[in-house]
């Protein structure tokens, strides 16, 4: 048991890390009906995996995901395609998926590339 508890925590300092390396971070906050991902930083082709696992992740265990972008500088099209994937995947369990919050230079990008059609901004 003890090795796993620290073949566990050892993991998580690596994520931790490997999170700070990619100026991502990621929180998640538990409601009664819903998930709240507040995100900061730059979202691009290093940090989109790691936003992806969490919002499927998050949209496993609630069909209901809130995604706080206050604190997100920047968006790539691998980006947008995790904001794509989350919403296609919310939407095919009855659930959804709404982004909070965006600055300007995302919402430019978000009109932009029609993403603000589709995606549900609050």
């Amino acid at each position: 048991m003890l090795l796993s508890l620290r073949y566990q925590n050892k993991y998580r300092n690596f994520i931790k890390t490997k999170r700070e390396e990619l100026n991502l971070l990621i929180e998640e906050i538990k409601s009664e009906n819903s998930i709240t991902l507040k995100v900061e930083g730059r979202i691009d082709a290093l940090a989109s995996p790691e936003l992806q696992n969490e919002i499927l992740l998050c949209l496993q265990k609630m069909p209901v995901l809130h995604v706080d972008f206050t604190n997100v500088e920047y968006i790539s099209s691998a980006g947008l395609r995790v904001l794509l994937l989350g919403h296609k995947t919310a939407t095919s369990k009855g659930g959804k998926m709404t982004v909070h919050n965006i600055n300007s230079i995302v919402s430019d990008i978000l009109k932009t590339t029609g993403f603000d059609k589709f995606i549900n901004i609050v």
